[in-house]
């Protein structure tokens, strides 16, 4: 009778564990948990600096402009070394900013060049209950026991030639992995099966868009989302050349815009029923300066929709790699070299444009009320959304900043060249 009971309190206690973990908020992918750039927050903090507001400031080894995610009381990111002969994944407590575990993953016996600007482990991990998957684009993916801290399972077949480093993360849709594999040779995605790491489907972008171009312009960094669209999920994928829209349980095509050149970094994004994705860099025949452009796109079409499902698009200070966020109707979005606009997003209609004195990276995020942006040089602006520029805050850290930090638990995980900070109480 005492083991029974025993063994029934047991029980509770894990399923009462598991469920608060489950009710807890956490931040699973690049740009949250659903992929949109917004927090549930609702006390995030507006005002910090290196010895204001911060709960923690944990050293983490290597070179890496991935995302932190964070499930429960772990916090994780991948890293490399400058050279990318190692790769692996770091845990870190969330209250403590202890680091619980360095999991050496892949140690590649040849490493192709990457771009200056960039690492060999810029792509974001994801993470669920008991599990966190790490990609380092052609080197390898590993699925991780994040209780015990047990590689489950590797991949290092699902090869292309990246020609400027990774970029593209992983996202989890149901019990499948998928992930966006374009270079300069071979351009697909493919969905794994998350617990066993096996191909479920694997598509290839569309030859005819990829044979008779030049290496270079078949190159993409993105990561897709997942849309529903009249009860029916779509999987949309900006890569090089052309959007495509996918079921994302077959790989089957729905949809494509096309739209020509490459490089495409910035997640598409969707509100209201739009889809807005951004086409990587134009160049034009003239030789005047290259620039990115973003079009709203209506899902609710099949084959090619690129004449009668783009209702509008523009071209000038679209961002390249930052990806926006939309907020009560309005895009909000920032160039590389610092101009912030304002966008209506039913129309494309310019509401406000601002100058700001940086260079930005990382992506818009959305939180308790206000927009965050974060330049380069380890400042942060906090605004309000509306339809005038208001400024709320900045904010001023050491370091270098190119990963999207994480807003979760009314705290900001937020990572720098050198550092992991918990900013907040």
């Amino acid at each position: 009778m005492n083991r029974k009971l025993s063994a029934l309190l047991s029980l509770v206690i894990l399923i009462s564990s598991v469920l608060s973990i489950q009710a807890q908020e956490n931040w699973t992918h690049l740009r949250g948990s659903n992929l949109d750039g917004h927090s549930v927050s609702q006390n995030a903090p507006v005002s910090w600096s290196e010895t204001s507001n911060i709960a923690w400031k944990t050293a983490i080894r290597g070179v890496a402009w991935s995302s932190p995610v964070v499930f429960g009381d772990q916090i994780w990111t991948s890293s490399a070394t400058e050279d990318g002969k190692e790769l692996f994944a770091i845990c870190t407590d969330f209250n403590s900013g202890k680091i619980l575990k360095e999991l050496m993953l892949f140690r590649p016996d040849s490493v192709q060049h990457i771009h200056p600007t960039n690492s060999y482990a810029t792509s974001t991990p994801c993470i669920e209950n008991g599990f966190v998957y790490v990609h380092f684009g052609t080197y390898g993916t590993a699925c991780v026991n994040t209780r015990t801290f047990e590689i489950i399972w590797t991949r290092t077949d699902l090869n292309c030639e990246h020609m400027q480093g990774a970029a593209s993360s992983p996202f989890i849709y149901k019990n499948l992995l998928i992930l966006h594999i374009e270079g300069t040779d071979v351009q697909y995605l493919v969905a794994l099966d998350k617990r066993t790491g096996k191909t479920v489907w694997k598509t290839d972008r569309p030859r005819e868009f990829y044979d008779n171009i030049e290496p270079v312009s078949r190159k993409a960094y993105c990561t897709p989302i997942v849309i529903t669209v009249n009860g029916k999920d779509q999987l949309i994928s900006n890569g090089s050349q052309l959007a495509i829209a996918y079921e994302p349980e077959t790989g089957k095509e729905i949809w494509q815009v096309f739209y020509g050149e490459d490089s495409t970094v910035a997640m598409p994004l969707s509100y209201n029923g739009m889809v807005y994705v951004n086409s990587g860099w134009m160049l034009p025949k003239d030789g005047s300066p290259f620039y990115p452009r973003l079009l709203a796109v209506d899902p609710t079409g099949t084959g090619d929709v690129t004449k009668t499902r783009v209702p509008w698009e523009v071209d000038v200070d679209v961002p390249q790699i930052s990806t926006p966020v939309i907020v009560d109707s309005l895009l909000y979005m920032v160039h590389e070299r610092g101009t912030l606009t304002c966008l209506n997003a039913k129309t494309g209609a310019v509401v406000w444009k601002e100058k700001l004195k940086d260079q930005f990276n990382a992506s818009v995020l959305y939180a308790s009320g206000n927009i965050y942006l974060f330049p380069v040089k380890g400042k942060t602006y906090v605004i309000k959304p509306g339809l005038t520029f208001q400024l709320v805050a900045e904010n001023q850290l050491d370091g270098q900043v190119k990963a999207t930090p994480a807003i979760v638990r009314d705290n900001i995980i937020f990572r720098t060249d050198k550092f992991l900070y918990r900013i907040g109480k």
